[in-house]
């Protein structure tokens, strides 16, 4: 190529795009390499600034020329670019508007200056690589790792678009990331929340926590996640209801902590859950004197005059009580022994002693500290240190999605929170990962993941300022929640079939890439569109595989399908299904 090409110049500067016309395209095209979307351009002007672009259309007109005075035309090649930033004097700046208009001349970008302009992107100590430049994949691409890991990050992408592949890679990078020589653990922190089983094959070494070893303590729950527990969505007597388990709990958490001056319902302080269900069975039996509703009348003839309701909760908390026979004008039925919280009082003890939730009312469970919950989750488990943890919610039933996701995130969030105020520093930033995330965090505003939105969107609001952030990996990203997607900085968009999904993500990607996101639906597995505050100018990657791979190929129908005929074992599916 030579250094000046006559047959190229720019027709027009937008504020978004560059239009290059070409006469003679094979000219134009750097020596052995061919011009295509995503390659980049650099458009110079007389003040040693350079424009460079990234090619993102191409089309052909043809112009009337004249020949001997014959009328006649030929084709010019019209190219539309983004621009992506500046060079001046060797450094590259994103965005910027130095370029002197009209400008002078315009060339391909040679190898040789783009893998310049990612290999001085950043500061050595600050560069974090897992991926390469899809069409030069000898071109390595960093990004900055702490605004990459600080700022969350969302992976999108269809499926089979290597998305969890990806997310992997990214993972093991951050792990095996080291700062001078030293043997063990680096001080990554990683959780997981695993819904198909997939990751645990991709870290050996991980601390796998299924539905079978799970710790939840129900004492933990707070508000949000109680409703979700015991409430009916759409029950009219909701309300009432909700009021009356804030009291008994509050009242049970007194009772089994005597020495605590201050106790409010959301104090993550241990309490028997039996004391809620006796107070809610007396409640659905009790009787009162009908001229003074806090003197109660027993069936053995005794009675007891309360000095107030909650000394009255805090009696029927004790124990199954047996009430007196109404008897007209004596003995009148209590508020709620109407029939009002009769389903609630019955949901309750069937969720207590529901063998499926025995992470959350068992007697491990109920036993459990705060510091030995906290410690399954943070990697510092007795005996197995681990920089992954991952939480497989392939076991939990999906009525308690929400509620598990949301305590141990909020869990989490806590924790990094109190961290910060306790020592002034964070020393150990969590990074959480969620797996399909439109499973659990939807912007459909259904009650049942009211506590998993609430949890997740603290983390992505807040959650930078206390070492707690977020990586989002889905599918559908047209159905999670705007407020978290749109705290996302960073972003891995991969394949994209969906137009829906398609249109949600231009919208919310920080840099309006105009035609470049059209070609979200032809990326190949692996590849993706890299993009955000962490990286120096958008681009195309080729995300390096990951080693061990997750388990989330796809099922060899046709091959396994050619094979012999095989049994089944029903007993052991059967057995394996009832738990």
């Amino acid at each position: 190529m030579t250094e000046e090409i006559a047959n190229a110049e720019v027709v027009a500067v937008y504020p978004n795009k560059v239009r290059v016309a070409v006469d003679d395209l094979i000219n134009f095209q750097a020596a052995g390499e061919s011009l295509r979307v995503g390659s980049f351009l650099k458009v110079s002007d007389n003040e040693n600034v350079s424009l460079i672009c990234i090619i993102e259309s191409f089309s052909i007109e043809m112009k009337e020329t004249k020949t001997e005075g014959a009328h006649d035309s030929k084709r010019v090649y019209m190219i539309d670019a983004y621009p992506l930033g500046t060079l001046k004097n060797g450094k590259f700046n994103r965005g910027g508007d130095e370029l002197a208009i009209p400008p002078k001349k315009v060339v391909p970008a040679t190898k040789e200056e783009i893998a310049a302009i990612y290999a001085e992107a950043f500061q050595a100590q600050d560069r974090f690589r897992f991926s390469s430049l899809t069409r030069q994949r000898d071109i390595d691409v960093p990004v900055h790792g702490d605004r990459f890991f600080n700022k969350h990050i969302a992976v999108i992408g269809a499926s089979g678009s290597g998305k969890s592949s990806s997310v992997t890679t990214v993972l093991q990078k951050a792990m095996s990331a080291k700062d001078g020589e030293y043997k063990g653990l680096n001080n990554s922190h990683i959780l997981i929340f695993d819904l198909h089983s997939e990751y645990a094959t991709a870290f050996p070494r991980a601390n796998v926590i299924t539905v079978d070893d799970l710790v939840l303590p129900y004492w933990l729950l707070n508000e949000d996640e109680m409703e979700d527990m015991f409430l009916e969505s759409g029950d009219n007597n909701n309300y009432n209801q909700e009021a009356l388990l804030r009291s008994i709990v509050t009242i049970a958490k007194k009772i089994g902590n005597p020495d605590i001056d201050k106790v409010n319902f959301d104090s993550p302080l241990p309490y028997d859950i039996q004391h809620v269900a006796n107070a809610f069975r007396n409640l659905t039996r009790e009787t009162k004197n009908a001229e003074n509703s806090l003197q109660i009348k027993f069936k053995d003839g005794s009675e007891i005059e309360f000095d107030d309701v909650e000394a009255q909760l805090n009696y029927y908390c004790r124990e199954p009580r047996e009430f007196a026979a109404p008897e007209r004008s004596k003995i009148n039925k209590g508020p709620y022994a109407d029939g009002s919280i009769d389903k609630f009082e019955r949901r309750v003890r069937s969720k207590i002693s529901n063998a499926r939730l025995s992470f959350i009312f068992g007697e491990e469970a109920k036993a459990a500290t705060l510091e030995e919950v906290l410690k399954q989750f943070t990697g510092y488990r007795d005996n197995l240190e681990t920089n992954v943890t991952i939480i497989d919610l392939s076991g939990i039933p999906f009525e308690l999605l929400s509620i598990t996701v949301s305590l141990i995130s909020r869990l989490m969030f806590d924790f990094c929170y109190y961290a910060r105020r306790a020592e002034n520093s964070t020393e150990q930033p969590f990074l959480m990962v969620y797996e399909e995330a439109h499973k659990y965090a939807p912007k459909s505003g259904l009650a049942r993941f009211k506590a998993s939105l609430a949890a997740i969107e603290r983390i992505a609001k807040e959650g930078r300022k206390y070492g707690i952030s977020l990586l989002i990996s889905s599918q559908r990203p047209s159905e999670i929640s705007e407020t978290i997607f749109s705290q996302c900085s960073n972003f891995l968009a991969m394949r994209l079939t969906n137009p829906d999904d398609q249109s949600y993500v231009r919208r919310l990607l920080p840099d309006t890439l105009g035609n470049l996101t059209e070609g979200m639906p032809a990326l190949e597995q692996g590849e993706a569109l890299l993009i955000g505050d962490a990286v120096i100018m958008p681009c195309v990657v080729y995300v390096e595989p990951c080693n061990p791979a997750p388990a989330s190929s796809d099922v060899k129908y046709l091959a396994l399908w050619k094979e012999e005929w095989r049994k089944i074992d029903f007993k052991k599916r059967a057995t394996r299904w009832r738990g």
